[in-house]
């Protein structure tokens, strides 16, 4: 970069976790770089700190394989549009955000074109396709993790990485109000209270929400005076979750509400979920949980073969051991979920150790990703400069 040149950051996320994570780390590099240029793609999030996005980022919010072929010749389009941007331009560095699948194509490019890449947020090579790491290593020159486990693995390959730690970790608070929470959700306050996150995705509440409330109806003769509650990411839903309320007739109090799923866990006993980002988002919270998860047949022995990791649940990646029940395929039934709540709800002991555990974990991961991920970002840019 000569003096008289601005600094130019290329950064390209494609969804709104993304964009928020870009939205983040713009802000932290301003105030290293104030007169720095962003450029790429980007949502809302990252345009209101001065992003200019080059194509709008919902062009490239598209998931499920059918919806991609869709839609692929538009998706090579833009990426042909934003690669023939980037290569003329030339910025100082090009940054993906997560997206592995179009991000790191366009990071390979650069890279060969002498322009230094960052890719943050790593895809879950640790855990399958292991093979990815090669594509990865020549795609890249910095990994930015977020979980210390991926940040060893790519030691263990030669790949420059950084672990930055995870921004949830930064925004939740290291102690929980539940009191507050079954306030605002309008809850009794001294009766036990269970969330249940089937998902967020029709075909994943198609498959674990009635097996989720038939475990609620085991429940009740069990626990009679315990609380469901039930957070739905948008209206369709929960036109979906009440109709499966109704379908199962169940006899506790129900609680149906749009969003808010972090107030629900916060103001839960114990929550019972679908494998996936929400079980982070619940260790955070120090809450005691169950894991069920079920795909097709075929999914889950395809997958079965491809997985390398012992455990699914990010809680059990983290600590590296069992600390919260995995209830996977078969042996995902009513009565299984049901009993491991149940121990939950009856083994105050064990739940004072899962929430120091938890602590201990939502203190490795709280880092000041934003700052962190920066400070990565610009010591590779002065390796580059001299």
């Amino acid at each position: 970069m000569t003096p008289s040149r601005r600094l130019t950051i290329a950064m390209i996320a494609g969804e709104a976790s993304g964009d928020i994570l870009g939205a983040g780390l713009i802000r932290a590099l301003r105030r290293r770089y104030p007169d720095a240029r962003f450029v790429g793609i980007g949502g809302d999030e990252m345009i209101a700190e001065g992003f200019h996005s080059l194509v709008p980022m919902e062009r490239l919010s598209v998931m499920g394989l059918v919806e991609v072929l869709g839609r692929i010749r538009e998706l090579f389009q833009i990426r042909r549009r934003l690669l023939d941007y980037l290569l003329d331009n030339r910025p100082d560095v090009v940054i993906g955000i997560d997206s592995p699948d179009f991000t790191l194509a366009v990071e390979r490019r650069c890279r060969e074109a002498g322009i230094a890449t960052v890719h943050y947020v790593s895809p879950s090579v640790w855990a399958w396709r292991q093979s990815r790491i090669h594509t990865i290593a020549r795609s890249v020159d910095l990994m930015l993790t977020l979980f210390p486990f991926e940040a060893r693995f790519y030691e263990e390959h030669d790949v420059p990485v950084a672990f930055v730690g995870h921004p949830l970790a930064d925004r939740v608070p290291m102690m929980p109000d539940p009191a507050s929470a079954r306030s605002a959700l309008g809850l009794v306050p001294d009766a036990p209270v269970l969330a249940v996150l089937p998902g967020s995705r029709a075909g994943e509440v198609a498959r674990l929400g009635g097996l989720f409330l038939d475990t609620a109806r085991w429940l009740q003769d069990r626990q009679s005076d315990l609380q469901l509650v039930i957070p739905c990411v948008n209206r369709e839903r929960e036109r979906q979750i009440r109709a499966l309320v109704a379908q199962r007739a169940v006899q506790l109090p129900v609680t149906i509400v749009r969003g808010q799923s972090r107030r629900v866990m916060a103001a839960a006993d114990v929550v019972l979920l679908a494998s996936g980002t929400a079980t982070l988002e619940a260790m955070l919270l120090k809450k005691p949980m169950v894991v069920g998860y079920r795909l097709s047949a075929i999914s889950y022995r395809l997958l079965s073969r491809l997985v390398s990791v012992p455990h699914v649940a990010l809680p059990n990646l983290l600590a590296g051991e069992s600390l919260v029940p995995e209830r996977l395929q078969d042996e995902a039934t009513p009565e299984t979920l049901g009993a491991d709540v149940l121990h939950w709800l009856r083994d105050d002991a064990g739940r004072e150790r899962l929430v120091a555990r938890f602590t201990e974990l939502h203190r490795t991961l709280r880092r000041d990703a934003d700052e962190r991920a920066a400070e990565a970002v610009a010591g590779l840019l002065k390796r580059r400069t001299g």
